[in-house]
């Protein structure tokens, strides 16, 4: 019990999952310059494996024998709905299971937050053979299960609701594209199960206000209707929180930082049309207060087109007139 204790106080959370949802042809995530079309529905289970054995103790960069490597798996439910060729409405759903190397606690396993997000595109324009486009997107995320933020780092989550709110620009020429988004999240607080924690001071409450976060990310690459390759960088920042302490517990207000850079990869199945296989890879370059993690992912994706039949035949009848 004492090597748990120790090992607690002396180890930061790794927090962020990678969840890469559709990425069909005209489908992809929330945060990339692709549309699902009207009346189509892509779903599918992603797997992601993340592991770290160093952290960032606020900028010392260290580690703990006590707990050897920390692992997360992720199995998330995706989804993604075309409302139109210009509104996306997306959800993901993940059950994640944290453990540690070294020592006795066995870890933490459950669901998650439930996330949602609506995707609109009110500009798209060509350039000969260049296409320009601008998107936003909100999102919110809850939590679906009563699992606790308060045993960093084998929390599975931080369980605050968010709001968050992009904007993102895609810029493609030929084959080859580009893509910049910026995000502001929102947090709300969190609830403990305990009356009394200290930050920088003592507070005599549960409730623990939680500091907003934003995000850029850049990615660029290769894409066609069959194949995408990306290569991605993404820059998280909390704004504001505070630093763990020198052999203190890591706590859910902690101010965590992480810069990440990785590849993805897409691919559509010539033998079965609307099945994608999903790859991805991902570093954690530099962090604050957090692990220094490398993640690697994969999936499986399925198109259903829910375009009424009627109005499909109406529409080849009417064009051969």
């Amino acid at each position: 019990m004492q090597i748990i204790k120790t090992s607690i106080h002396r180890i930061t959370c790794l927090l962020i999952i990678t969840m890469a949802a559709c990425i069909p042809s005209k489908a992809q995530t929330e945060i990339d310059g692709i549309m699902m079309a009207k009346n189509n529905y892509c779903s599918g289970l992603m797997y992601n494996y993340s592991s770290w054995d160093q952290y960032w103790e606020g900028t010392l960069k260290r580690n703990n024998l006590n707990l050897g490597t920390v692992s997360t798996t992720t199995i998330a439910y995706m989804g993604n709905y075309g409302v139109s060729d210009k509104l996306n409405v997306l959800f993901g759903l993940p059950y994640i299971k944290t453990k540690a190397s070294t020592g006795t606690f066995s870890g933490l396993s459950g669901l998650q937050d439930l996330s949602l997000w609506v995707k609109w595109m009110p500009y798209e324009k060509d350039f000969g053979k260049s296409v320009l486009a601008f998107y936003a997107i909100g999102g919110v995320s809850l939590p679906v299960s009563d699992y606790t933020p308060d045993l960093l780092p084998f929390s599975i989550g931080l369980r605050s609701k968010t709001l968050s709110l992009r904007a993102m620009a895609d810029y493609q020429i030929g084959s080859w594209f580009a893509t910049v988004s910026g995000t502001y999240v929102v947090r709300d607080k969190v609830t403990l199960d305990r009356e009394l924690y200290y930050t920088t001071q003592l507070h005599q409450t549960n409730e623990v206000a939680m500091p907003d976060a934003s995000s850029i990310n850049i990615r660029a690459g290769y894409r066609t209707g069959r194949l995408i390759a990306e290569a991605v960088w993404n820059k998280w920042t909390t704004l504001g929180g505070f630093d763990i302490t020198r052999n203190n517990m890591p706590f859910v207000s902690n101010r965590m930082n992480a810069t990440m850079l990785g590849v993805n990869f897409k691919y559509n199945l010539k033998g079965v049309d609307g099945l994608s296989l999903i790859a991805n890879a991902n570093a954690t370059l530099s962090g604050r207060n957090m692990g220094q993690a490398s993640n690697i992912g994969g999936g499986v994706f399925y198109i259903l087109d829910f375009t009424p039949k009627k109005k499909t035949e109406k529409k080849a009848d009417t064009s051969k007139k």
